[in-house]
């Protein structure tokens, strides 16, 4: 219990003494909540901006598009094909050999001269928009291949795989006893890749609902 004293010589008495609780001051989930239904048309407002930015720019790209074809290499053993993971230790190093004979300008010069673009793509730049993995476990290699354009997407991987085979069997024929065939190829993609103006708009709905409510609570403090 506190008491204010009376002074004695006509001073002044000084303010009593009093205690601050501790949850005033504090930001509460309803004073969030009073806020947001305060300031709904500022949230709404910039969540209605930065969405409509986000899809106009997904809109304005252009798109791309991927096309797939699989490769699949195997050993030649007599007139006998067997399994190559049966058959050979060291899968891994193997597969990763293909992949590095097939990611190189020999094999990138022979496809574009044999779809005749030598005017309108360089070999560096088929290699940049070409992805070559292996199927896990398998003897399977996936080629992929990016464009503006489905149709030439579709017609360079399929390309670059069958001159993969084709190199990989004359080295065959020269002792390698490898052999390789394009087991699928690729078909012209319906859809583009990217941009994927959907999913941006809904991660852009989350920014400007975040960002609508940062705006709400500084026009409000």
């Amino acid at each position: 219990m506190y008491k204010s004293v009376t002074p004695t010589n006509g001073a002044q008495a000084p303010a009593p003494f009093t205690r601050v609780s501790e949850d005033e001051g504090s930001f509460s989930l309803s004073d969030l909540t009073r806020v947001v239904l305060k300031r709904l048309w500022v949230i709404l407002l910039v969540v209605c901006v930065v969405v409509g930015a986000a899809v106009g720019a997904s809109l304005w790209q252009t798109p791309t598009y991927q096309a797939s074809a699989q490769v699949w290499v195997d050993q030649k053993q007599g007139d006998q094909q067997t399994n190559l993971a049966g058959t050979v230790e060291g899968l891994q190093t193997i597969i990763l050999t293909m992949i590095h004979a097939i990611d190189s300008r020999p094999i990138a010069e022979k496809a574009i001269q044999r779809l005749e673009l030598e005017n309108t793509l360089t070999p560096a730049e088929l290699l940049d928009n070409l992805t070559i993995e292996q199927v896990e476990s398998t003897s399977f290699i996936v080629l992929t291949y990016e464009s503006n354009d489905p149709v030439e997407a579709t017609k360079i991987v399929n390309t670059v795989g069958q001159v993969s085979s084709e190199l990989i069997s004359e080295r065959s024929a020269a002792g390698s006893q490898l052999t390789a065939n394009v087991y699928e190829e690729a078909v012209v993609p319906d859809s583009p890749v990217s941009p994927d103006p959907l999913r941006n708009g809904v991660l852009a709905a989350v920014f400007g609902v975040m960002l609508g409510i940062g705006l709400a609570l500084l026009m409000e403090y």
